[in-house]
C-alpha cells in the first residue's frame, strides 16, 4: 500500500522532522486502522529482534545500541517508533554556519590541514561568545576545538585526571550522560557517583565536603542544565562547587551542552544579564565542554569546544611527563591528548563554527529564541504521559518545579525503569532508563523531546491510553 514507510524516499521522514513539517500521514484513515492492528506490537516478533540485535535488556543497553535495536523494530513491524530516546535536534541546522562551511570548501580549505589548536578566527570568536553569554573572561588561546563535546570531555579527563597519582577518581553529580562514564573507565581511571537531586542548596555543601576531604577526587563532572533530568544547578550550588573545587585542588568540568536553555529566565541577549549559571565565577580549577549540537543544531559536524580557564591552562604539574610531552596542563590537552585522539577538528566546520558564534554575539542569530520549541514540546508531551498514569520522577529544581526543556523523566507505578522501556517497545515508544546514569531512582526513564513532531502527538497519546488501559487490567491496584 501506497504511503507506508517503506514506500518514502530515504531520509523524508527525518527530513520532515528537521524542518518541522507537520506529517499528514496520521490524519489519513487507512493509516489510523493500520497503527491500531500494529500496537501493541507482537511479542515475539519484539524478543526475537531483541535477541538478534544482542541486547540483553533493552533498559540497560546504550543510547546507541537502542538506537539500532529500534531502527530494527521499526523495519520489521512497519510501525514508526515514537523515538525518545536519543538527544538529537529537532530543528534546522544554523544557516550561518552552512553558508561558511560551503564559502570555506570553495576557498579550498579541504585540502589543508587545520591548526591543531584551531583556527585563530574560531579562538577569538570563542573568547567573545563565552564573555557576551556567560559574562566570563578567557584568552582565545584557551579556547580549544575539539570533535563534539564528547571529545572534549575525553581529553579533558585524559589530562585533568592524571595530574596526580593519589588523585585518580571523578566525582559524577548524577544523574548524567552515560557516556562520560563510559570515558573514565575506558581511560583506566576511577568514579563515584552522588544524586545531586538529594543535596540541593546549602545541603551540597556537607556532602562534597565529606567526598572531597578522601584527597582521591581529580575532577568533578557534571551538566547544567541536566541531562536527563533538566534540574538546573543555582549560583549558590555552583558557588558552593567552585569554593571547594579551590580548597581541594580539584577541575570541575562543566558540561554545557545546553548552555542558556533554562526557559524561565531570558539569556538570549548578548552582553546584557542575566547570565547562565556557571562555576567559572567561583574557581579558576573549571573547564567548559561547549558543545554546538542542541544550541545551533549543528550535531553533524561533530564541532565543539574545550574551554580552560587561564590560569588552570597555564598550571603545571610533572606527573603529566609520564603521559606527555610537557607538564603544562593547556599544552598536555592540546598536543597530547588531542593530536592524539583526532589530530584536530574537520577545517570547514570550524570555519562554520565560527560564522555561528559571530552572528550570536551580534545578536543577528537568536538561537536561544529558536531553541524554545523544545520546552514548548515538553510542556504539551508531559501533560500527554500524566494523563496516562505517569508521573514525573526529578519534579522539582531545588525550591522551583522543574523547567521545560529538550529533556524529562517520567515514570510508571508498579515498574521499575528497565522494565518500563522493554514493556513500551511494543506500543512503539522508545526511551532510556535512568539505570546507567547515576540516578537513585531506578523507576524513571528519560524522553527526549527533540524528535517527536506534534503532528505525532494524539498518536503517542493513543499509544499510551492503550498501555494504560492494558496496564490497569493486569495490575488494577498498582495502576
Amino acid at each position: 500500500m501506497r504511503g507506508f514507510k517503506g514506500d518514502n524516499p530515504t531520509g523524508a521522514r527525518d527530513s520532515r522532522r528537521a524542518a518541522r513539517i507537520p506529517d499528514p500521514r496520521p490524519y489519513a484513515a487507512w493509516y489510523l486502522v493500520k497503527r491500531m492492528m500494529q500496537i501493541p506490537l507482537d511479542a515475539a516478533l519484539v524478543q526475537k529482534t531483541i535477541r538478534e540485535c544482542e541486547v540483553a535488556e533493552p533498559g540497560l543497553a546504550s543510547i546507541r545500541e537502542l538506537g539500532r535495536l529500534i531502527d530494527r523494530l521499526e523495519k520489521v513491524s512497519g510501525v514508526d517508533f515514537i523515538r525518545m530516546e536519543m538527544g538529537v535536534p529537532g530543528l534546522p541546522a544554523s544557516p550561518h554556519g552552512v553558508r561558511a562551511e560551503i564559502e570555506a570548501l570553495r576557498a579550498g580549505v579541504a585540502n589543508a590541514y587545520p591548526k591543531i589548536e584551531g583556527i585563530p578566527e574560531l579562538k577569538e570568536a570563542a573568547s567573545r561568545f563565552f564573555k557576551a553569554f556567560l559574562n566570563i573572561s578567557v584568552a582565545p588561546a584557551s579556547c580549544i576545538p575539539c570533535s563534539g563535546s564528547t571529545n572534549g570531555s575525553f581529553l579533558a579527563l585524559m589530562v585533568a585526571g592524571r595530574r596526580e597519582e593519589k588523585r585518580n577518581t571523578t566525582l559524577f553529580l548524577d544523574p548524567g550522560f552515560p557516556v562520560h562514564k563510559m570515558q573514565v573507565r575506558s581511560l583506566g581511571l576511577e568514579q563515584v557517583s552522588l544524586d545531586v537531586y538529594d543535596y540541593r542548596g546549602e545541603k551540597l555543601r556537607s556532602k562534597l565536603e565529606s567526598i572531597l576531604e578522601r584527597g582521591n577526587i581529580s575532577t568533578i563532572l557534571y551538566s547544567n542544565p541536566n541531562n536527563p533530568t533538566w534540574i538546573c544547578l543555582s549560583e549558590r550550588e555552583l558557588k558552593i562547587i567552585g569554593e571547594l573545587a579551590t580548597k581541594h585542588e580539584v577541575v570541575v568540568l562543566e558540561d554545557s551542552a545546553y548552555l542558556g536553555m533554562d526557559f524561565r529566565r531570558d539569556y538570549s541577549r548578548p552582553g546584557e544579564p542575566p547570565f547562565p549559571p556557571t562555576v567559572a565565577r567561583y574557581t579558576d580549577n573549571w573547564i567548559i565542554l561547549f558543545s554546538s549540537s542542541k544550541l545551533f543544531s549543528y550535531a553533524g559536524q561533530r564541532v565543539a569546544l574545550v574551554t580552560v580557564s587561564d590560569s588552570l591552562s597555564e598550571s603545571r604539574w610533572p606527573r603529566l611527563l609520564r603521559y606527555f610531552s610537557t607538564e603544562k596542563l593547556g599544552h598536555a590537552i592540546i598536543y597530547g591528548g588531542l593530536y592524539a585522539v583526532s589530530a584536530g577538528v574537520t577545517h570547514s566546520a570550524q570555519y562554520g563554527l565560527t560564522a555561528i558564534l559571530k552572528e550570536a554575539c551580534s545578536g543577528e542569530y537568536p538561537f536561544l529564541d529558536e531553541v524554545k520549541l523544545y520546552g514548548r514540546l515538553a510542556h504539551d508531551l508531559k501533560r500527554i504521559f500524566q494523563s496516562n498514569g505517569f508521573r514525573i520522577v526529578y519534579d522539582r529544581d531545588d525550591e522551583e518545579e522543574i523547567a521545560d526543556g529538550f529533556y524529562f523523566t517520567i515514570s510508571y507505578p508498579g515498574l521499575s525503569g528497565v522494565e518500563l522501556i522493554e514493556e513500551l517497545l511494543a506500543y512503539g515508544v522508545s526511551a532510556i532508563s535512568l539505570a546507567n546514569t547515576g540516578s537513585t531512582r531506578r523507576e524513571g526513564i528519560r524522553a527526549c523531546v527533540s524528535q517527536i513532531p506534534e503532528s505525532s502527538f494524539p498518536e503517542l497519546e493513543r499509544r499510551l491510553q492503550l498501555f494504560h488501559q492494558h496496564r490497569s487490567v493486569d495490575d488494577p491496584v498498582e495502576a
